[in-house]
């Protein structure tokens, strides 16, 4: 099972950029991610991410999209 766009969404807003991937994953576990959301976010590569945008790009890319959307 993979993360809606909306919960995804609703975690990077409350992010502070720029982020790590190591860092988005421990913030995300702060602000109470769910265990999918964390998954997903695990499966990204290792970069700075500069927003919330330049997650959802990559996380697009990577989630098939008809799960991505639900």
């Amino acid at each position: 099972m993979q993360a809606s766009y909306v919960e995804v969404r609703i975690v990077l807003e409350n992010l502070h950029y720029p982020v790590t991937k190591q860092n988005l994953i421990q913030q995300a576990i702060k602000h109470g991610a769910s265990r999918v959301v964390i998954e997903d976010l695990k499966n990204l590569p290792e970069k700075e991410y500069t927003s919330s945008w330049s997650i959802i790009k990559v996380w697009m890319q990577i989630t098939p999209l008809e799960e991505s959307i639900v």
